[in-house]
């Protein structure tokens, strides 16, 4: 798999409430989640991305804060299939992958990129290049039960299909 785009940046420590506002909880569909992604941020971040062709980058401990799954959701909905971090909270980077968004740790590597950079990210290789400036960040391969998480679309997806090649 392969994900390109142009990269917004954050910094570190964002929080989940910054994510997600608490207010906006009020649902757990993902557009509408999405249209109010990062607005405890900047209430305009969400109209930044275009679906698809938007990488986010942000710095450590991404994700800190309460364990509420809407905040990869809102991710997903404001149109992010990818978040590049120093490093996630622990509860945020399993609820990502439950929900069918890629969390990748890169250490100091995110450093390597400024707001409104192009880069790539190679999934088969383990590598993310930016191709504004040519650094490449290399991270490790994702285990096969991650990943396949991650291709059925989340957790619950995964286990959908599971259960439907199991049954008699």
């Amino acid at each position: 798999m392969r994900y390109t785009g142009k990269v917004l940046c954050l910094g570190d420590h964002i929080d989940t409430d910054a994510i997600i506002p608490a207010c906006r909880l009020v649902t757990s569909d993902p557009a509408e989640l999405g249209a109010h992604c990062m607005e405890g941020l900047d209430p305009s971040w969400a109209a930044k991305v275009v679906p698809g062709k938007t990488l986010l980058v942000a710095g450590r401990n991404f994700g800190c804060g309460s364990s509420r799954e809407h905040a990869p959701m809102a991710i997903l909905g404001a149109g992010l299939e990818v978040v590049i971090a120093h490093s996630f909270a622990r509860i945020f980077y399993r609820n990502a992958f439950n929900t069918g968004l890629l969390p990748l740790e890169v250490g100091d590597g995110w450093t390597e990129f400024s707001e409104g950079d192009e880069a790539e990210v190679d999934m088969e290789a383990g590598m993310i290049v930016n191709t504004t400036t040519g650094g490449q960040i290399p991270f490790p391969p994702l285990p096969a039960d991650m990943r396949a998480i991650l291709e059925a679309g989340g957790l619950a997806p995964f286990v959908q299909k599971r259960l439907k090649a199991n049954a008699v």
